[in-house]
């Protein structure tokens, strides 16, 4: 059975000596083997080390991207004024110059899924900083909708959602787990459900289950052995309805159990990495990272011409807001065609 998280091995570098080896005595083989370690080790650490330094291409100045970022995009929506890609990574272009950018830059900072951002010293307000964390995304348009930060290493750095509901919160996707987040989450009445939009995203899903006490909600295509235990576990086509105001929407082609949640009355589409949307604002598929197949993901686009949504809320990439439901399908129309006709050539 295949596990739920994509695991992406780092291969570790063998070492040869380029001579014989020094003429001393070993007592016994385990101390070759503990040398043996020992040059490893600090080989690593060497690799480790230089990975933290500073990209060349950070303007100048408190805050600076390292060599470890692993472009996930975050910090570039997060803080357009401060970040920028250069050479398929980010980097600081600009440093703050006011209040609102400092803060901005700091949570991206505390966002980013692999540490890379840093600050030529620690910075003293971060503390204040964690207490923003989850982020009311637009008040007046989606009240309630919350954005979590603390993206995860575990799903290359997928964006995570509380819904404050009335009839119980729903966590989409799993953040990082940290026990900052789990406390300002708590005051806002915990979490219900988890919704689980596929297995690349399910991240520290375990802890957040455990620490809430709340269902999780995973198809069962997508379920492996670190998911097996997952609550509420999807068969078939649906559609499902998850109180009176959501509905879970079955769209294999990412991955084959690929679900995506429909919040109704406030017209929200929470779609996993199933629908996306590039930094140029044009929607993607992220054909590059399929799992599955990307002809029948494009016939689950298609399915969303039926849905009533005016805002895309993906794992992956930026955040879409149509004017209105026409404009969201004469967007997705444009989509499809290009997307057909591209799959037609490869047959």
């Amino acid at each position: 059975m295949q596990s739920s998280v994509a695991v992406r091995d780092t291969l570790s570098p063998i070492y040869r000596f380029s001579g014989p080896l020094p003429a001393r005595k070993f007592h016994d083989e385990r101390s070759i083997g503990r040398d043996f370690v020992s040059v490893r080790a600090s080989q690593a650490t060497a690799t480790s080390n230089e990975s933290r330094k500073r990209r060349p291409q950070n303007m100048e100045g408190e805050f600076f991207v390292d060599h470890r970022c692993i472009d996930c995009d975050t910090c570039r929506w997060m803080a357009p004024q401060t970040f920028t890609r250069i050479n398929e990574k980010s980097a600081v272009f600009k440093q703050p110059s006011c209040e609102e950018e400092r803060l901005r830059a700091l949570q991206a900072l505390l966002s980013c899924p692999t540490n890379s951002i840093r600050t030529e010293k620690p910075p003293r307000d971060i503390l204040e900083v964690q207490k923003t964390f989850p982020l009311l995304i637009n008040e007046q348009r989606i009240p309630g909708v919350y954005y979590c930060g603390y993206h995860s290493e575990k799903t290359y750095g997928a964006t995570s959602y509380l819904i404050v509901h009335p009839e119980g919160n729903i966590l989409v996707d799993s953040p990082k787990y940290k026990e900052r987040l789990a406390r300002n989450i708590e005051m806002l009445g915990g979490a219900r459900y988890m919704f689980l939009s596929h297995k690349d995203d399910v991240g520290d899903h375990d802890k957040w289950s455990k620490r809430f006490r709340c269902d999780r909600v995973f198809h069962s295509q997508d379920v492996g052995v670190s998911t097996a235990d997952v609550e509420m576990q999807l068969y078939g086509d649906g559609p499902w309805s998850l109180g009176r105001d959501f509905e879970i929407v079955y769209t294999p082609g990412h991955t084959k159990g690929s679900i995506c949640l429909l919040y109704k009355p406030l017209k929200l589409l929470f779609t996993g990495d199933h629908l996306t949307s590039t930094s140029e604002s044009e929607l993607n598929t992220i054909d590059e990272y399929n799992w599955y197949s990307a002809t029948v993901q494009v016939k689950s686009v298609r399915k969303l011409l039926e849905l009533d949504f005016e805002w895309i809320l993906p794992g992956h990439g930026r955040r879409v807001e149509f004017r209105d439901t026409q404009e969201k399908n004469s967007a997705l129309e444009a989509f499809l065609a290009t997307k057909e006709e591209d799959l037609l050539q490869l047959v």
